[in-house]
């Protein structure tokens, strides 16, 4: 039976009269990858910042791997990777130095510096201090620096940000590699695309509140709004239709455009998160 790796009851924090995080309650099970998706404000960093320990939750409480986050905070912190979105590494060390230092405040032994910086793509820059590294780069040696001690649950806040995208289809792929491994792993992301396609489950996050949390494939099936895209000769030039599918008079509308149109190009579409996202918020992802 597949356990909780994080639970959260109630979860609230708040500054002053701003409710940053509004009584969430959610769950992620052990080996899943799960995306908080939302626009800045919306509560997302907040909400991993308690869930790791940095802050304290003002009501409710987090549970990771069925330990209380704000009572056994030392022992939490063993079991978990974090990565944030800004970089804060050491930047008069180098890579090696950066990834020795944090294996040994993590007591890991037999650790193979050289090995992890070659998986994030950084062999042959290892013993370069991080000053001289791109922003690529050290966002790898972020990543790096988030598997040192092999966590059961990793934390990852806009991981691909600003890449260029062979570094973030790289990231990607560790992340995958990692939930291969069984870790849990927990997203924060403006990246609707980049959720879509790693997630088991996303939670759309609005103003402090969870507002809808499944698969992406239920989501779009549940929210979203599938078309037919067609292209016709027209008036002696290109034209565009549309047709709306799942609905009762769609197979007899289809069936009118293809007697009496010219066709030239047809493909279906669906509904992406961030237009679901929009429709249940009224905002987009940069408001």
């Amino acid at each position: 039976m597949t356990r909780d790796a994080i639970l959260a009851e109630r979860l609230a924090y708040w500054y002053g009269d701003l409710m940053a995080v509004d009584h969430i309650s959610f769950n992620v099970a052990e080996g899943e990858i799960v995306s908080f998706l939302g626009p800045n404000g919306a509560g997302k960093t907040t909400a991993v910042k308690m869930l790791t320990g940095q802050l304290r939750p003002k009501s409710g409480k987090a549970q990771l791997l069925g330990m209380d986050v704000a009572r056994d905070i030392q022992r939490v912190q063993q079991e978990i990777g974090v990565c944030f979105e800004f970089t804060n590494v050491y930047e008069q060390m180098s890579a090696l130095e950066n990834l020795r230092l944090f294996a040994r405040l993590f007591d890991v032994r037999d650790f193979d510096a050289y090995a992890l910086l070659n998986r994030v793509g950084l062999a042959g820059r290892e013993k370069d201090r991080v000053e001289g590294y791109s922003k690529g780069m050290k966002q790898r040696l972020m990543i790096a620096r988030s598997l040192v001690n092999r966590p059961r649950v990793l934390f990852l806040d806009e991981p691909t940000a600003g890449l260029d995208p062979t570094s973030a289809e790289s990231i990607r792929g560790i992340i995958l590699e990692e939930r291969d491994r069984g870790a849990t792993v927990f997203l924060t992301t403006h990246d609707m695309l980049e959720a879509d396609k790693l997630s088991d489950r996303v939670a759309f996050m609005n103003q402090g509140k969870i507002v809808a949390m499944d698969t992406p494939h239920k989501l779009k099936l549940q929210y979203g709004r599938r078309s037919l895209k067609v292209e016709v000769s027209a008036n002696g030039g290109l034209e565009k239709r549309e047709i709306a599918l799942d609905k009762p008079e769609t197979p007899e509308a289809v069936r009118e455009l293809f007697a009496r149109e010219k066709i030239l190009t047809v493909h279906s579409e669906e509904a992406t998160l961030e237009d679901i996202f929009i429709r249940m918020t009224g905002r987009g992802l940069d408001e």
